[in-house]
């Protein structure tokens, strides 16, 4: 991490330090609208001189926008903190990594074939018994696999010949506004764990996209998978968000990150 952005952070965390300043951000975020200092002051239960100063703050770093219209001071939020914060979150935590996602010689990639099911879907397996991949309990069967995912977006890595993982998207939407944006999965079968497999298959799936017109690639992944966080980090995918207790694994709530990425112009 580069002292600038050490330093940025830094400021942004200090800021919501205070208890205040968190909750007052949060009404402010929660606003279908502009909030006035006023309906801060009296929301927070403090004096206007103390809202007005926990206001100037959280503007200074960025968080908020201020704008006077006659006597009345108008409090919105900035977009851009929503994408800003969990950024920020990830680089301190060691989730974002820079760099580029590049093929690791001695992994080919090549299109998925109706001999590849087997092996595809025991390394769906795999990636199911190790509790940090899907919310499947079961492998899906391939009549299911093979309805959702797109036909020329299904690959295949291989290493000394032998299936090492497998890579696909699922549309998103079957709407015409959304024909470009769909949700990349990526397995690597156990035994091939730290061979480059799953950044040479991200390299190969990200391209493949970018050339077949596919604007937009999300990823939904467990918080606890740290580093395939990072890796799609690296591949230009930015965090949207944490959905939080978004559906039941094995009886219990999980969470899940969002991540997404953009194609290029």
């Amino acid at each position: 991490m580069l002292t600038d952005e050490a330093a940025t952070y830094a400021s942004w965390f200090s800021t919501l330090s205070d208890p205040t300043r968190v909750r007052l951000l949060h009404h402010v975020a929660s606003a279908a609208g502009p909030v006035t200092v006023g309906e801060l002051t009296t929301l927070l239960g403090v004096s206007q001189s103390t809202c007005s100063h926990h206001v100037r703050k959280l503007a200074e770093v960025g968080f908020l926008h201020v704008q006077r219209e006659g006597t009345t001071t108008l409090v919105t939020v900035n977009p851009a903190c929503c994408t800003g914060l969990p950024h920020a979150a990830d680089a301190v935590m060691g989730a974002l990594s820079s760099g580029t996602v590049s093929p690791v010689p001695g992994v080919t990639i090549r299109p998925m074939t109706a001999q590849d099911w087997p092996e595809v879907r025991r390394i769906y397996g795999e990636g199911i018994a190790s509790g940090n991949a899907t919310f499947e309990t079961e492998v899906p069967s391939r009549r299911t696999l093979e309805s959702k995912w797109l036909p020329d977006h299904r690959w295949i890595a291989t290493v000394d010949g032998t299936t090492a993982g497998w890579a696909a998207a699922t549309p998103v939407s079957a709407r015409e506004c959304y024909a470009g944006v769909v949700e990349t999965s990526i397995y690597v079968a156990d035994a091939s764990q730290g061979k480059g497999v799953g950044k040479t298959l991200l390299h190969h799936q990200v391209s493949a996209a970018d050339a077949d017109d596919l604007w937009t690639l999300q990823a939904v992944i467990f918080p606890e998978n740290r580093a395939s966080i990072a890796l799609h980090h690296k591949a230009g995918f930015r965090t949207v968000g944490l959905r939080e207790r978004i559906a039941q694994h094995h009886g219990e709530w999980r969470d899940t990150v969002l991540l997404e990425r953009r194609r290029a112009g």
